[in-house]
């Protein structure tokens, strides 16, 4: 897929930046709603404004992100790169954090890619000198970041990083607390998806990954889940996984397909997951076969990318997957903030995003310090404190500014971080409509009795 024109919709005209300062304070301040598509003019850039990029006397917060506007996940991207100017613009209009606005660096493009996300995360943290970063959102990108930050003392939450290693490398203490994210991990997601296909009557299903910590971790959980359920995969002995740079899939779909499995669980990203799919179909293996996808590979774009029959129906028609959801008590507010904007709701992980630079900018309020070690120190407190409940971003600070504790109840949930640095979450279904748009349809809970 190429990646969505880069346009700046966050440099409105004075009078609607004006209204929309006035908003951002007296909205955040209610409950839940639904998330859709991202805005087409959602930034690829990840640009910010004036306003949220204000550099004060160089001695206020200093943030930055690390999140994808081209490569694999660049679609599934866009939401996050607008959530985080639209936190800032918000906070800065309600003075900012101890006393000064925030400074919100340009988004540094991860490309979906380890390498460059470990560039960049080189370039915020030793160059830029930022004290806390949104990012990454694939596994393998966040997973190169994560030694840097830790290394130059930079808090790194990231809003959508999955994988269960995290939890595994968190509960041994590698991260010494610079680590955090506000979407619950693959150990949940892979349960939610094994049970639904469990409920949809497929006993058989087979499994087809991507190469990395994502994939891996999620064919592990979604495996042993669905074995837990009385499920049997057809290819646990040699399982299917492709390279992530990989342009061809022949073999891969050969060894997932081939033992005739009545569902086939897709771990991928859009790009690589559209081509996966339509050579599936081409070599008829696919026919009859229920689809199971996830977060990864949830874009507007992603059935219209694998494609139509002969009859020119979507080949994916009738597709569901799961994606963590939001239930948040921040999300009415959220919403009705973003539809002020961007004529839309939110889409998937934009309140993921929100809630992660919102715990930056409220740890950093927490601790009366603008460096990563402060934010460190505080976050987990503000997360999940013993003080008030606060789903208003600006509430918070003004309450913290006084010395009194705060409990931030988010967007995308009540982000309670817990000592691995993950938090829990609910899991939307979504479904392929036969005019090849995504619907969200139901709730899957990831418990297995």
């Amino acid at each position: 897929m190429k990646p969505l024109t880069s346009v700046n919709p966050l440099k409105p005209a004075k009078a609607v930046s004006l209204a929309l300062a006035t908003l951002a304070i007296g909205f955040l301040t209610a409950a839940c709603q639904e998330a859709a598509a991202p805005p087409a003019n959602t930034p690829a850039s990840g640009a910010a404004s004036p306003s949220a990029s204000a550099t004060g006397d160089g001695k206020g917060l200093k943030i930055g992100t690390l999140l994808p506007a081209t490569g694999d996940l660049a679609s599934v991207g866009q939401p996050m790169l607008a959530a985080v100017p639209l936190l800032v613009e918000t906070v800065n209009a309600c003075g900012g954090v101890n006393g000064a606005p925030v400074t919100l660096l340009p988004n540094t493009d991860d490309q979906t890619d380890p390498t460059a996300g470990a560039d960049g995360m080189t370039k915020l943290a030793e160059v830029d000198k930022v004290a806390g970063v949104v990012g990454s959102f694939g596994s393998s990108v966040s997973a190169a970041a994560i030694p840097i930050a830790i290394r130059n003392k930079v808090m790194l939450v990231s809003p959508g990083s999955t994988s269960p290693v995290f939890t595994e490398r968190g509960k041994k203490g590698e991260f010494q607390g610079y680590w955090a994210r506000t979407a619950p991990p693959d150990t949940y997601q892979a349960r939610a998806l094994a049970k639904l296909a469990y409920e949809k009557g497929i006993r058989r299903a087979a499994t087809i990954v991507i190469n990395n910590d994502y994939g891996r971790g999620f064919e592990k959980e979604f495996v042993q889940a669905f074995k837990k359920l009385g499920g049997t995969i057809t290819n646990e002995t040699k399982p299917a996984r492709y390279d992530p740079k990989a342009t061809t899939f022949e073999t891969e779909v050969q060894a997932a397909f081939g033992n005739k499995p009545q569902g086939v669980a897709a771990v991928a990203y859009a790009e690589t997951g559209a081509l996966l799919l339509k050579t599936a179909y081409q070599q008829g293996l696919s026919k009859g076969v229920q689809i199971l996808l996830t977060d990864g590979s949830k874009s507007d774009q992603f059935a219209a990318q694998v494609g139509k029959t002969s009859d020119g129906k979507f080949i994916l028609q009738g597709a569901v997957g799961t994606i963590p959801g939001a239930d948040g008590k921040a999300l009415d507010a959220l919403t009705k903030l973003w539809q002020a904007k961007y004529n839309q709701p939110p889409a998937a992980y934009a309140p993921q995003a929100w809630d992660a630079a919102a715990l930056l900018v409220l740890a950093a309020q927490a601790a009366k310090a603008n460096t990563g070690d402060a934010i460190k120190s505080t976050i987990r407190e503000v997360a999940d404190g013993p003080g008030k409940d606060v789903s208003d971003v600006c509430e918070g600070l003004k309450l913290l500014s006084k010395g009194e504790k705060i409990n931030y109840q988010g967007a995308s949930g009540n982000v309670d971080i817990d000592d691995s640095g993950d938090v829990s979450g609910v899991y939307d279904v979504w479904a392929v409509e036969p005019d090849g748009k995504l619907k969200t349809v139901s709730k899957v809970s990831p418990v297995i009795n």
